[in-house]
């Protein structure tokens, strides 16, 4: 019998100064169909909870009485129906994308610098353009912006497991809709 959720205490790689994003999406990853996430932290995630809104889950948040938080985050709608990808560029105009024309490096850059460049940086090009940016991490809360203002986008780590390098190309979710 599956538990209905799967514990994860992230507190003592907050308190060491780690960064947990990677761990809780791996979490996520192993959930079966409707177990649900309970994190304990040492602060309220606020930008998780967009992110795993994003797949499918909801949330319910409590401060404990030594200032950490418990999250318990359910899922809102099937495995299968929750999107792997939900802000991935379409995959039928992926070949067709013209060559970069800015390219940044950000990965000498704290959060949330190089988000703020990268959305900056869109803002000054065309419809249609491409940027090319290489980034320390995989940029999850880049992703939901990018897909609210109408860009599309394509990324993955590069070879060395290094550096993530994400193309977006700019006003493409507006362009397929018209």
């Amino acid at each position: 019998m599956q538990a209905a959720f799967l514990d994860l205490d992230l507190r003592p790689v907050l308190r060491a100064g780690g960064e947990p994003f990677q761990q809780i999406m791996e979490a996520v990853a192993t959930l079966a169909p409707g177990q649900g996430l309970r994190l304990l932290v040492t602060f309220k995630p606020v930008p998780l909870f967009g992110v795993l809104g994003s797949k499918g889950f909801s949330h319910e948040e409590r401060e404990l009485e030594d200032g950490d938080w418990e999250v318990l985050f359910r899922p809102t709608r099937s495995a299968s129906a929750a999107e792997t990808e939900p802000f991935a560029a379409p995959t039928s105009d992926a070949a067709t994308w013209p060559e970069p024309v800015r390219h940044l490096d950000n990965r000498e850059l704290d959060p949330p610098e190089p988000m703020v460049r990268i959305l900056a940086a869109t803002e000054t090009m065309e419809e249609g353009e491409v940027l090319s940016a290489l980034l320390c991490r995989e940029p999850t809360f880049l992703l939901p912006e990018l897909a609210k203002r109408g860009h599309a986008w394509r990324g993955g780590f590069e070879p060395d497991g290094q550096s993530y390098k994400i193309l977006v190309r700019v006003g493409a979710t507006r362009q397929a809709a018209a």
